[in-house]
């Protein structure tokens, strides 16, 4: 008499639909920034080289490039964040000096401060623009330059709002698990993305003149 054996179902390993979700609406705010990008370059087509030479004379290369520079470097600590919540350590294992041994709260923290910084150095630029008569009702640059990196200032403030509600959800939690880490993860998906779109517009308001 033979005996059948019935093995185990498998498995089925779903996507996080929260990740997933992220992913999609990341690609309709590509899109959104693809159409600021479209109108940037359109408006100096249009408009010639002469006001695009006139104002882009007073933008501050060197204070944009250290500010952009501290953007690029919050994608890095933000990085190491998500590294932390991936082993699941919400908080630090040693001093607040040994970052070898900082948890998910401390580099997200660290991120968020560089972030901060980053929002700061863009209305002190705006202000000084403004004293020189850089405005956005000055003269069509002045219209596309406020747009579009104001947009993108908007989007990191958002950013700054999800690490402080990350970071109050962790603190409050009892235990740091699937949720929390997935959380920090999502997070991260959009600080990544603000940050590569930075790069994009600054070599394009920046670099090419």
């Amino acid at each position: 008499m033979s005996t059948a054996t019935t093995s185990a179902p498998a498995q089925i390993n779903r996507p996080n639909i929260v990740a997933v979700g992220t992913i999609v609406w990341l690609a309709s705010e590509l899109m959104f920034f693809a159409a600021l990008f479209a109108m940037y370059f359109t408006t100096r087509a249009v408009q010639g080289p002469e006001i695009w030479g006139e104002s882009t004379a007073l933008l501050d290369l060197p204070f944009a490039s250290i500010n952009t520079t501290i953007l690029v470097l919050s994608s890095v600590t933000c990085q190491f964040g998500v590294f932390a919540a991936e082993r699941f350590q919400a908080k630090r294992t040693g001093s607040l000096l040994q970052w070898s041994k900082w948890g998910m709260r401390e580099w997200f923290a660290l991120t968020f401060i560089m972030g901060a910084f980053f929002i700061g150095g863009q209305v002190y630029e705006y202000a000084k623009l403004a004293s020189e008569g850089l405005t956005l009702s000055s003269n069509a640059y002045g219209s596309v330059f406020y747009m579009t990196t104001g947009f993108h200032g908007l989007h990191v403030t958002g950013g700054l709002i999800a690490f402080l509600i990350v970071l109050v959800r962790v603190f409050r939690a009892q235990n740091f698990g699937h949720r929390q880490a997935t959380t920090a993860i999502v997070v991260s998906y959009y600080w990544h993305f603000v940050d590569i779109v930075w790069i994009a517009l600054f070599s394009a308001i920046y670099l090419v003149k």
